[in-house]
């Protein structure tokens, strides 16, 4: 006999109670999130993408600054065999994340320093849509985001 508790559809936590004001953004709020992660190494890529897209839908204009390894996260090239397969289900989960925020208005800056010094990657090898930027950017943009007081996730993993 199957415990209660562990029947599926069995709701376990109170999905209903919010505690937290459910904020949205004004006219002319932005966003910037700043990623320096490896890709499929963990959950934080895949978790701060999502949670990117989410700030995007509550209408900030928002920015995804890649840089050192995350850069790869924006890779136009993954896939198996094929590029663009994808090898078993999650696979392409990044890259799908990365094209559905762009589709939905957000702006991804990958730096050509990581880019190239790092990995030899070609700045052509980006995903459509990816704006490659000086290295000197990384620090402008955050820079830029704290002039214009705008919301700012930022992700380190080594």
């Amino acid at each position: 006999m199957a415990d209660n508790l562990t029947a599926a559809g069995t709701e376990l936590f109170n999905t209903e109670e919010k505690l937290f004001e459910d904020i949205q953004a004004e006219p002319g709020q932005s966003a910037y999130t700043f990623m320096h992660t490896v890709p499929y190494e963990g959950s934080v890529g895949l978790v701060n993408l999502l949670t990117t897209t989410r700030i995007l839908r509550k209408g900030f204009q928002t920015n995804l600054i890649l840089y050192g390894p995350g850069i790869l996260m924006a890779s136009g090239t993954r896939g198996f065999p094929k590029v663009g397969d994808e090898a078993f289900p999650g696979h392409m989960a990044i890259n799908n994340q990365i094209g559905q925020f762009m589709e939905e208005g957000g702006n991804v800056y990958a730096c050509r320093f990581a880019a190239g010094a790092l990995y030899g990657f070609p700045e052509d090898n980006f995903m459509p849509g990816v704006k490659p930027f000086h290295p000197l950017d990384v620090l402008d943009a955050a820079l830029t985001a704290w002039r214009d007081k705008a919301f700012q996730l930022n992700t380190w993993t080594v």
